[in-house]
């Protein structure tokens, strides 16, 4: 085998909690996170040096790319010879709450565990994607699944699969690494409840699902950006179960049963380039 392709799927967060910062500078998460059939593509072939190629998305080519850094930490640790040629299609949105380049490193970790029959056990795997970042264990896991620590400490949950999500991504940019500078955790009045939503993933309950999302990260991110309000409110004014900020943003979902989906998305398409209908996969 010289080559191998992945689908590389987004996550939204059904909730997300920030409990402190630790002492390696990382917050302490409490979060459930879901991917969705929103996908990249990514093609990895051996080579006799690293490159990287990308379709769609501004994304850095060099070793900022987190995909690429995933790549080289693989050879290095593994003590593979040569280098590795990275194809990645973006149809996920860049700096958006939807862990994007995470999901690309998680599919390379993948992708080279099997292209050079390497046969890492998991644990071994998921040591090596959180090295590399916060979302990337998760995504190495993929479905329903709560996270704790700095995102690396992944139990897996019943599937919440088939359930519609529309995605809006207003054209704006949202900086991580400011969303939690600024977040003032003594001022958060309402934190998710993880005990009713873990019930309602166990009994499958979309609907009391859907009306306890919560996401601490809102109370800095939308008196930055207003328009994600406007989002949520467009989105439950149209129907949806649900609607939240995913990540520290700028993107929002909502959680749909019908074919109101249809009639928001079309809505929203009015106003936003970067709109998708999606599942929970």
């Amino acid at each position: 085998m010289k080559s191998i392709t992945l689908n590389c799927p987004a996550k939204i967060n059904l909730s997300l909690d920030i409990l402190g910062k630790r002492s390696d500078g990382y917050h302490e998460i409490d979060t459930i996170m879901q991917t969705i059939s929103l996908e990249d593509v990514i093609r990895i072939e051996k080579s006799n040096e690293f490159s990287l190629e990308v379709k769609g998305g501004d994304i850095p080519l060099d070793d900022r790319n987190i995909a690429l850094k995933a790549a080289k930490l693989m050879f290095d640790t593994y003590k593979i010879g040569g280098g590795l040629s990275v194809y990645i299609e973006k149809n996920i949105p860049v700096a958006a709450g939807l862990a994007g380049g995470s999901t690309d490193a998680a599919g390379v970790i993948e992708g080279i565990n099997t292209l050079y029959c390497l046969n890492l056990c998991k644990k071994d795997l998921m040591d090596i994607a959180a090295m590399i970042g916060s979302d990337v264990p998760f995504l190495m896991e993929k479905g329903t699944a709560l996270c704790k620590g700095r995102g690396e400490i992944v139990t897996p949950l019943k599937s919440m699969s088939g359930h519609l999500v529309l995605i809006a991504k207003p054209p704006i940019s949202v900086s991580t690494k400011e969303v939690f500078n600024n977040l003032k955790l003594e001022k958060i009045k309402k934190r998710p409840n993880n005990d009713i939503l873990l019930d309602c993933i166990d009994d499958n309950n979309i609907d009391l699902l859907s009306k306890n999302l919560v996401n601490v990260l809102e109370t800095v991110t939308i008196p930055m950006h207003r328009v994600i309000e406007d989002i949520k409110n467009i989105m439950n004014e149209f129907g949806a179960l649900g609607s939240i900020m995913s990540g520290s943003g700028p993107t929002v979902f909502g959680i749909f049963k019908d074919k109101s989906i249809d009639d928001c998305y079309n809505y929203l398409k009015g106003d936003f380039d970067e709109v998708y209908i999606a599942t929970m996969k």
